[in-house]
């Protein structure tokens, strides 16, 4: 089985968000599971000079953007065992930032002509390619309206995956004719059409042989007026061929027995040490945040984008009461909004010896958050797959999350009857319902014996990427039959 991987980005290349995890974790699982994948890429000016000066450059040749002639060229590198393909064009890509450009219609029109286009030339002919997200949506689009007639594509099947409805690639409707190139028919029969503006997610969700997302919760919500961002219609008409897979992540990365940002590294062999270990990193934390040290001062945490999609509002409207009247720890990473940002550094002020709010993003920081908090606060008010509650979990910070997309896949309730459940859970998209979740959690906490089994849970958790991976392949089975 061949399968071609096409994504805007990916580690350790490129990365602003959550599918760069996936687009650089997931290949090297379906790897391992037996299939024949390879991953092609934009090649951003951000990638690092240690990637580039070790590509082999493999083609030149052009593309055409509408009436445009543009240059393309492919590079290669290996890594982990998976091959790596990168479509240049100095003038879309060689920029400071990846997306957000008066152009970017051009630019991931052009990615998407470029990756079908240069399949003779990387001479790999998939049985499958898997786009990911609006920046590669046209791939089906393009394969059926521009490739037909050539056998060998013909064979070809699509799948789109969607990491984010609410990122759609939409565009004003004369990229048609000025961008894409395309008859106008395509636009007044509604296959691109979104609002009287062109929609590649849309396109995509249309063309593909399948659609999949980053969890089966999400992937039912999507049909839903409030989760659909308006395609809802289209993907309520698609259902049978709508699948949701949830995400893993690499357990060889965040492994708390050997990961070396930690100050002290444990492991889940045993309840008593992996709470004691993440006691000693709480204590050096406290230390290195200017908080007051105790072992058992409960650190709740939270490593997140500062948005109002992860549940900000709730947190805005209940922390200042929860810290006046419960004894526990507060730390914040990561940067967004203003007025998030702010909104945090004003808490810190007000609670100096409770709140720590950490307005940047470091990746050791993260980990070592990681490893010492109890608790991992995630109250989003949507999340179509989610990272850190699988992280917090491999290194036994305990979730508390609000039951949505992933998140409700992935964290069951801990229940002390049958002493069964990874984390706290609550159902509705409400700051008293988090701040009560929270609370239950806070005076768990006070029962040791309790707390290490449920920390002992999280950690016993397997979200690494060899189920997903084992799915993804029969799904790619699945698709190659239809």
């Amino acid at each position: 089985m061949k399968v071609l991987y096409v994504a805007s980005e990916a580690v350790p290349f490129c990365k602003t968000g959550g599918l760069a995890d996936v687009a650089g974790t997931l290949p090297k699982a379906l790897k391992e599971a037996g299939v024949d994948v390879r991953v092609i890429l934009p090649k951003f000016g951000a990638i690092g000079e240690q990637f580039r000066s070790n590509m082999e450059h493999i083609y030149d040749g052009t593309v055409n953007v509408a009436w445009r002639n543009k240059f393309v060229g492919i590079d290669k590198y290996e890594l982990d065992g998976v091959t790596y393909y990168f479509v240049d064009n100095q003038e879309y890509f060689y920029r400071e930032g990846f997306y957000g450009y008066d152009d970017d219609a051009d630019r991931f029109s052009f990615f998407c002509r470029a990756v079908l286009n240069c399949l003779e030339a990387i001479d790999f002919w998939p049985d499958v390619i898997n786009a990911n997200d609006w920046h590669a949506s046209l791939i089906p689009v393009l394969l059926k309206l521009e490739h037909q007639g050539d056998e060998r594509y013909e064979k070809i099947k699509t799948i789109l995956t969607i990491h984010n409805l609410k990122y759609q690639g939409i565009f004003p409707k004369d990229v048609m004719a000025d961008v894409l190139g395309l008859d106008w028919q395509y636009f007044n029969n509604g296959d691109l059409e979104f609002y009287d503006a062109v929609n590649f997610m849309k396109g995509g969700i249309i063309y593909a042989d399948f659609v999949s997302t980053v969890s089966k919760t999400y992937a039912q919500e999507i049909q839903y007026e409030y989760f659909g961002e308006h395609l809802d219609g289209l993907l309520r008409k698609r259902r049978d061929d709508l699948y949701g897979i949830v995400n893993g992540i690499d357990y060889n990365t965040f492994n708390p027995a050997t990961d070396k940002h930690l100050f002290v590294n444990y492991d889940n062999s045993d309840k008593f040490n992996s709470y004691e270990r993440k006691c000693e990193n709480k204590e050096k934390l406290q230390e290195l945040l200017g908080l007051p040290k105790g072992r058992k001062i409960p650190m709740v945490s939270m490593i997140t984008r500062l948005v109002a999609a992860k549940g900000l509002d709730l947190v805005v409207r209940m922390m200042d009461e929860l810290l006046q009247h419960e004894d526990f720890q507060f730390v914040l990473l990561g940067t967004g909004d203003k007025v998030y940002e702010d909104w945090f550094k004003g808490l810190a002020w007000r609670f100096p010896n409770k709140v720590s709010a950490n307005i940047r993003f470091s990746n050791e920081l993260a980990q070592r958050i990681y490893a010492s908090s109890d608790i991992f606060l995630m109250p989003s008010n949507y999340e179509p797959c989610g990272i850190g509650q699988l992280i917090a979990m491999r290194y036994g910070a305990v979730p508390v999350v609000r039951e949505t997309g992933g998140l409700k896949d992935t964290v069951q309730q801990y229940d002390k009857y049958a002493r069964s459940g990874n984390g706290f859970v609550f159902s509705n998209y409400n700051a008293h319902e988090m701040m009560y979740s929270l609370k239950r959690a806070l005076s768990t906490y006070g029962n040791i014996e309790v707390w290490m089994q449920i920390e002992h849970n999280a950690m016993n958790a397997d979200y690494s990427w060899k189920e997903s991976a084992r799915e993804y392949k029969e799904l790619y089975e699945k698709v190659m039959q239809k």
